[in-house]
């Protein structure tokens, strides 16, 4: 595995790891507007602490919710060990409302949905502000494939989805993104900068969200100040945190340049993760 924590100028190795301890609600469907008007779908794990930081969940391009109705096994492994590390999780649904099960076949791709998912974010981020207990400046947002290609549009330093002059305090203190779409100069027009500390995490041979336009997208925005850290695995696939996924190949999800998504659990990424991002969390809400 390599990690990279670029900034101005300089490339050095990004290691921690720290789980704190809490005790975790059960799950309450909510919801709450969107900036674009449309009425979402939430769903809210506490923590047991009174008044604690919360975390903001945009899943992925098959949505949130499995067969059945019920949330994939990824989020709900990740709810359940952050409410457990002390924080409220929200998870965001942009896709049932708007009557979309799946964008993962580039046939099935609604790019009005995908540009509204950072209006959806910070409404989710709204919410939570409102609610007593959070801690309103401290929260932070996690995607996922399609979800971290939305996070990287929510912080976009030009991005539509922000109130003009939002101070820092009221805006995401920090983000996660998980083998982002939309993570290369081709989607980010013009180049990509934040000011919101992003932790990206990336299979080195992910297709599906390939590593060397993603790593050069990302240097670009270091060497321009903005506080960007990639940590990248060496020989893990998309989907690498997702807990018990075996090794598959999805041809029905072909990409444009003609690529066949491969999506396997990676046990050494997997573990990684685990304990990477509570610490990076906790660095910025705790």
């Amino acid at each position: 595995m390599r990690a990279f924590q670029y900034g101005v100028g300089a490339v050095v190795l990004a290691l921690c790891g720290m789980l704190a301890a809490g005790t975790a609600r059960a799950q309450e469907k909510v919801s709450f507007p969107s900036r674009d008007g449309t009425t979402i779908d939430g769903y809210l794990f506490r923590t047991g602490a009174a008044t604690a930081p919360a975390v903001v969940f945009a899943h992925g391009c098959g949505g949130l919710l499995g067969r059945g109705g019920a949330i994939n096994v990824r989020e709900q492994d990740w709810a359940r060990r952050l409410t457990t590390a002390g924080y409220h999780v929200l998870m965001v649904d942009s896709f049932t409302p708007r009557g979309v099960r799946s964008m993962c076949a580039p046939a099935n791709f609604q790019g009005e949905v995908y540009r509204a998912r950072p209006q959806d974010l910070y409404g989710a981020l709204a919410y939570l502000q409102a609610q007593p207990f959070v801690k309103p400046d401290k929260v932070a947002v996690i995607g996922w494939s399609l979800g971290g290609g939305a996070v990287l549009n929510t912080l976009r330093t030009d991005s539509p989805a922000r109130l003009a002059g939002l101070p820092p305090a009221r805006d995401f203190r920090a983000a996660i993104a998980f083998y982002p779409a939309s993570c290369n100069l081709e989607r980010q027009k013009g180049g990509w900068s934040s000011r919101i500390p992003l932790l990206v995490l990336l299979g080195e041979k992910d297709v599906w969200s390939p590593l060397a336009p993603c790593e050069a997208l990302l240097t670009q925005a270091a060497s321009a100040g903005s506080p960007v850290t990639l940590r990248i695995y060496s020989g893990a696939y998309h989907d690498f945190d997702w807990p018990g996924l075996a090794y598959k190949e999805r041809p029905e999800f072909r990409t444009a340049s003609g690529a066949v998504p491969i999506v396997a659990m990676d046990p050494e990424a997997r573990a990684d993760a685990l304990d990477r991002v509570p610490a990076f969390l906790a660095r910025y809400l705790k």
